[in-house]
């Protein structure tokens, strides 16, 4: 478990002014370093060089919408036009933005997954379901549009040591609905790992949103119903059976809501083959956020032993992101 921004140009944040610090045990109220995960740099003398305060919140940037490209009512896609460095910036597996329409005030920033960050063209690609009023009010831009866009935000997936780690093998891909999205940058990064990438695929739209982004990493695309009423439906319960028996998978994304999750871990680890007890995992980070800096706490999840963790900034095995959660 580690900070994601430890050490980054936004660290130490917020959270080292009220003693909340993730990482630095001087900076959560202890008197002496007891440092456990090294960053490459002291968070507690960067806290001192900055003059005891943090450094900056992420900046909010005016990005003009190129296009945009409406696959049914429930479903849109923008193309935005972004500065070099924030494109740079938001290339990799897990990069989010908070989005909000210009006519709309603060609280309607809401936190939207990175599906392509082109270098060349310096423009980003969202996908955006409207399943309330902060996505409605991003529905009614249009292109020609602007868009305010606060970021870069580099959570939204659990697991991601475990992407980077998995080389030269095949990887199992497994996605539902939206979650499809935040998938594709992960499905990027396996196929350029050199990777055969298998897919699971529970759409949930009538549009084909992703087919080019598979298309583009070869990905193997299987269409199967994945939850029934909560849980894991028998078809693909056979489906996942029958690929971890044919191919020695070195991980397996799941792209969804927690329970999804919860129930792929629980069910891999039940079978009874020792190699899967092997098999590393990452997952979307489905905390709800608001602020993504860690000071609001919409994102904190108790866990045993009184432990908070702030989710939006916590980077953690998606084995231990369920171990221990307090459900009340």
């Amino acid at each position: 478990m580690y900070c994601i921004d430890a050490g980054s140009d936004y660290c130490p944040c917020h959270l080292a002014e009220t003693l909340d610090c993730i990482l630095c045990s001087q900076l959560s109220g202890e008197e002496f370093c007891q440092c456990k995960d090294w960053c490459g740099v002291c968070i507690y003398e960067q806290y001192i060089s900055n003059g005891k305060k943090a450094k900056n919140l992420r900046k909010t940037y005016d990005c003009p919408i190129l296009d945009k490209k409406v696959a049914e009512d429930s479903l849109c896609m923008f193309t935005l036009e972004a500065p070099e460095n924030l494109v740079r910036e938001l290339s990799n597996a897990g990069s989010f933005v908070f989005l909000r329409n210009k006519e709309s005030v603060n609280y309607y920033d809401v936190p939207i997954s990175i599906i392509n960050a082109d270098n060349t063209n310096n423009t980003l690609d969202v996908a955006i379901k409207s399943s309330g009023t902060k996505t409605k009010a991003l529905f009614k831009l249009n292109k020609g549009d602007k868009i305010l866009l606060r970021g870069p935000f580099s959570n939204g997936i659990m697991g991601l040591s475990n992407i980077s780690n998995a080389k030269d093998g095949t990887s199992l891909i497994i996605a539902r609905g939206i979650g499809i999205a935040p998938s594709i940058p992960v499905m990027k990064k396996l196929y350029s790992n050199k990777n055969k990438v298998i897919s699971i695929i529970d759409t949930q739209f009538k549009e084909n949103f992703y087919e080019d982004y598979f298309k583009e990493c070869k990905s193997k695309v299987l269409d199967c119903t994945i939850l029934d009423e909560g849980n894991l439906s028998e078809k693909f319960k056979l489906m996942l059976k029958k690929i971890l028996r044919e191919n020695s998978i070195n991980l397996v994304h799941c792209g969804g809501p927690d329970i999804m999750s919860y129930e792929i871990i629980d069910f891999i680890d039940k079978m009874n083959n020792s190699k899967n007890k092997s098999i590393n995992f990452s997952c979307c980070n489905n905390s709800k956020m608001s602020c993504g800096e860690g000071i609001c706490a919409s994102c904190t999840k108790h866990y045993d032993g009184d432990i908070v963790r702030r989710l939006c900034k916590v980077q953690m095995d998606p084995r231990d992101l369920f171990k221990g959660r307090r459900l009340l």
